[in-house]
C-alpha cells in the first residue's frame, strides 16, 4: 500500500520507517495517541478510527485543525501557493525579500498557509523556531520553488490528509506527559520524541530529564506503546538505550538521510522502535534490564 505523505516538511519525518511501524502495530479496540504528532505521517498513514494527536508546536496542530474544520482546502492551498509563488520568483534578492515578508508575517500572525509555505520554502527541509516562537530556518535560496507541478504534489498531500482526517478526532497541544496519562488499556501510543543528543531546536529543547520523564510515564501506562528513537551512528551509540530503553523490546533498521545536497554528506543512522506489548506495566526503578515477550 502506498505511503500518505503529508503537505508539512521536517527533517526526521518518519516516512520510510511506516511500514516497519506498521508491521509491528498490534490490534487495539481503542485510540490512536500520538504525544508528538510532528508531520503527521504516522497517524494518517494508521488512519484509526479515534485518536489523540498532540504537539506541543501549536502550529503543527492548528494547520491540521484548520484542514479538518474545512479552513484550509486543496483549492484555498493552490490559489495561496500560485501567488505567493509568484511573488517568491519576482522578489529582490532572489526571492529572499518575499521570503522574509512571510516569515515576519507568519511570526506576528501565525497563520497556517503561511507555516506550510514556510515549511516548504525553507533550508534542507528543517522546522525549527528560537526561544521566542519564531520560525528561525532561512530560505532554501530557490525563487522557483512553487512550480505547477510542485504546488500539484503539495495540494494533493493537502487533499489526501483532509480525506484521512475524522471530525472526531482530537488535536492537543499541551505536554506530553499529559497526553500520555490519558491513555486507557485499550490505546496504543506511538511516540516520536525530539531525538536525546541532536542539538536542533524543533520547537523546545530535549534533554535528559525530558528522556527521563518520558521513561518515567510510559513504563506506568496500562496502554501498549511504539517508540522511535536512533541506536547508533557511524560515530556513537545513543546512550539512552542502555539507560532506559533496553527494558522493552527493540528492533532496528539501517536508515540514510543527507545533512546537505551533496552524496558525501551522505550519513547512516541506525533507527529502533520500542514497544511493549504486553498487559504488564515496567517497574522503572528495576535495575536490570527486562526484555519482554511479544504477544
Amino acid at each position: 500500500m502506498k505511503t500518505v505523505v503529508p503537505p508539512l516538511k521536517s527533517q526526521g519525518i518518519k516516512t520510510k520507517l511506516v511500514p516497519l511501524i506498521a508491521s509491528i502495530t498490534p490490534e487495539y479496540q481503542g485510540r490512536w495517541i500520538e504525544p508528538f504528532l510532528g508531520t503527521g505521517v504516522v497517524a494518517f498513514n494508521e488512519a484509526p478510527r479515534e485518536t489523540l494527536l498532540n504537539d506541543t508546536n501549536p502550529h503543527i496542530v492548528q494547520f491540521y485543525k484548520d484542514i479538518q474544520g474545512g479552513e484550509i482546502t486543496p483549492e484555498s492551498v493552490r490559489a495561496y501557493l500560485e501567488e505567493e509563488g509568484e511573488h517568491l520568483r519576482n522578489a529582490d534578492e532572489d526571492g529572499y525579500v518575499h521570503f522574509r515578508k512571510v516569515k515576519d508575517r507568519f511570526n506576528a500572525e501565525h497563520r497556517s498557509l503561511d507555516f506550510l509555505f514556510l515549511s516548504r520554502s525553507g533550508f534542507n527541509g528543517m522546522m525549527r523556531f528560537n526561544k521566542k516562537g519564531d520560525w528561525n530556518i532561512p530560505f532554501c535560496k530557490k525563487p522557483n520553488r512553487f512550480s505547477p507541478g510542485y504546488i500539484t504534489k503539495i495540494v494533493n498531500q493537502v487533499d489526501s490528509v483532509s480525506t484521512i482526517i475524522k471530525p472526531e478526532w482530537e488535536f492537543t497541544s499541551e505536554d506530553f506527559q499529559n497526553t500520555i496519562e490519558k491513555a486507557g488499556k485499550d490505546d496504543v501510543v506511538y511516540c516520536d520524541p525530539p531525538y536525546f543528543g541532536r542539538y536542533v531546536d524543533y520547537y523546545n529543547g530535549w534533554t535528559e530529564e525530558d528522556e527521563e520523564r518520558l521513561f518515567l510515564v510510559l513504563s506506568k501506562t496500562p496502554a501498549r506503546f511504539i517508540l522511535s528513537t536512533w541506536h547508533h551512528n557511524d560515530f556513537r551509540p545513543n546512550p539512552m538505550i542502555d539507560k532506559y530503553w533496553n527494558r522493552f523490546n527493540l528492533v532496528t533498521r539501517d536508515h540514510f538521510y543527507h545533512s546537505g545536497a551533496k552524496l558525501e554528506n551522505r550519513r547512516s543512522v541506525v533507527e529502533t522502535l520500542v514497544f511493549n506489548f504486553e498487559s504488564q506495566q515496567v517497574d522503572a526503578d528495576e535495575e536490570e534490564p527486562v526484555q519482554l515477550a511479544l504477544v
